[in-house]
């Protein structure tokens, strides 16, 4: 493919924001639309540079992280994302809202922060977030740099690129929908313990095939 680099005018500005990790989306229209005008030719600059640029259908683009430095670091934060969408999925649900219609477009107030703080506070140990300071730098802050999110005046309203995790959270969730429902069609014998007096008294492997004969056996004469 012949790239003309005259008519990748934003070149610049979309390497510098993808290569930080930030999320480029319909939020940000000069660098989106130049995205969508000429996908394939940034795809195939980014490639021979050793960078994967990912287009979700659902209006987002972003880079695939190819250093190993790159990986660990974005691995973290995206752990603590995920993390911080699983409970607030399950947050959202408890009070009787839509955790998919609040995450796709929808907002979250930071005076809501410190309950879901305190409610959750032994997974966020997990994530190394002990404080409020610390959910809003770590997670908050880091969701707005990278594009998930925007912020204004205390209100989080949360931006397409959220589909990245509420998709993780999604599946999981059908995979333990799938895995209840089978174990109520089909479920699995509970294990019985038996002492040494009880095993003692089970019939060998002998006497009991010989007493399923017999009792074929009475079935059949009658």
């Amino acid at each position: 493919m012949h790239l003309d680099l005259s008519e990748l005018s934003q070149l610049a500005p979309i390497f510098r924001e993808l290569f930080k990790g930030y999320h480029v989306s319909r939020r940000d229209p000069e660098l989106y639309a130049q995205l969508s005008n000429f996908q394939d030719q940034y795809r195939a600059l980014f490639k021979a540079l050793g960078f994967e640029l990912v287009c979700d259908t659902r209006g987002f683009y972003y880079f695939v992280p190819d250093t190993a430095i790159a990986s660990a670091q974005v691995n973290k934060t995206a752990q603590r994302l995920a993390l911080f969408t699983f409970i607030l999925v399950e947050h959202l649900a408890d009070q009787g809202r839509d955790p998919i219609a609040v995450l796709d477009g929808g907002s979250l107030g930071r005076d809501e922060l410190p309950s879901l703080l305190e409610k959750y506070r032994d997974l966020f140990v997990q994530a190394e977030v002990t404080t409020q300071d610390e959910l809003e730098e770590k997670i908050m802050r880091r969701m707005t740099q990278l594009g998930f999110a925007s912020e204004d005046n205390g209100i989080y309203r949360f931006l397409p690129p959220m589909h990245r995790f509420l998709d993780v959270c999604l599946s999981v969730q059908q995979d333990r929908d799938l895995a209840a429902s089978l174990n109520s069609i089909l479920p699995l014998p509970t294990p019985v313990l038996v002492d040494d007096e009880a095993d003692a008294e089970e019939e060998d492997e002998e006497a009991a095939l010989a007493r399923a004969i017999a009792d074929e056996q009475q079935e059949l004469d009658a």
